[in-house]
């Protein structure tokens, strides 16, 4: 059998580039390796500030840019966490048995918690728990994830460990998977991530006219002040991404060109500029054709999430005998 995989995004805005080199590029390799379930994480979104008129909106923004990306319905299973409710409900059992001395100490609450101190809650504190339901309700075994999620995978490990040790064997313990795309970085602050909330990020949606309009006034090498000044190439955000979305001849004449000063910043964001449009001319195509058949989406969800709840209600329904709830 293949192994089973369970990856998710928040409903927070249309994927960027970092996304895609970050998450949905190795998503595509795995749905031809695994049994890969793909989600929209609604009820994760809950926990940090958003506007209940957006949800709807941006969650069919994130499985549009899902399908435009590549990923298969014939080859794996997308759904909408929300209309998968076993996943809340094992997220409760689970609960029941988690330590809160665990969750205090995950640091993205303690982020979280600092990034809003407005909006404090229990969903927060208790994220990492539906995460692990996330996972184990599908009795995943490889959970594809960047480094800052890993304090999420190891909790799920232990949770499923300890529900093991209380109740009988019923979860495997669910290994990660480091994403080895590119770290992309801000295009506004290079000191921090690619955000969809935030300023700083290409999307993959954008036209080239949208995509030059945010290249041109990127952070570069702050040692070229003007056309003339020579520049370090390793330092320059704009470099790291021509490492990624350019050919190798182009990636030597960049950095050659900025050592010594041949053109200055903007044509160099130029070259790159077409070359990030011309990667994501298909993406943007299919999306547009998506776009325009809003019942074949659906129909691709409800297939996604019947296949889905199937698995999670056996699942379930063997939790709930070992618990005393059957």
């Amino acid at each position: 059998m293949k192994p089973r995989v369970f990856s998710g995004i928040r409903p927070s805005g249309r994927l960027h580039i970092g996304n895609y080199f970050g998450a949905i590029e190795n998503w595509l390799k795995l749905q031809d390796e695994a049994d890969c379930i793909f989600a929209v994480v609604d009820y994760h979104g809950m926990t940090t500030p958003y506007d209940p008129k957006e949800m709807m909106k941006e969650k069919y923004e994130v499985v549009l840019d899902y399908l435009a990306a590549g990923i298969d319905p014939k080859k794996s299973t997308l759904i909408i966490q929300s209309q998968v409710p076993e996943h809340t409900e094992l997220a409760w059992i689970l609960g029941t048995i988690t330590p809160v001395s665990w969750l205090e100490r995950v640091p993205t609450y303690k982020e979280k918690v600092a990034l809003h101190p407005e909006y404090i809650n229990l969903g927060l504190l208790s994220y990492p728990v539906l995460m692990a339901a996330d996972i184990l309700i599908y009795k995943s075994d490889i959970v594809p994830v960047g480094e800052d999620q890993l304090p999420h995978i190891e909790l799920a490990r232990e949770i499923a460990g300890r529900f093991n040790k209380m109740f009988g064997k019923t979860f495997p313990l669910p290994k990660e998977a480091l994403t080895k795309g590119a770290r992309i970085m801000s295009l506004d602050d290079p000191t921090k991530k690619m955000s969809k909330t935030g300023g700083g990020g290409i999307l993959l949606s954008d036209t080239p006219e949208e995509i030059w309009k945010k290249l041109a006034p990127a952070v570069t090498d702050p040692a070229r002040k003007t056309i003339n000044d020579p520049g370090n190439p390793e330092i320059c955000n704009i470099y790291s991404l021509h490492k990624i979305m350019s050919l190798p001849e182009q990636i030597k004449m960049v950095a050659d060109s900025c050592r010594h000063a041949k053109f200055g910043c903007l044509e160099c964001k130029k070259i790159l500029a077409k070359n990030i449009a011309d990667e994501f001319e298909d993406f943007r195509k299919k999306r547009k054709e998506l776009e325009k058949d809003p019942e074949r989406v659906q129909k691709i969800l409800r297939v996604g999430a019947e296949k889905a709840r199937q698995l999670a209600s056996e699942t379930l329904a063997e939790v709930k005998k070992k618990t005393g709830l059957g």
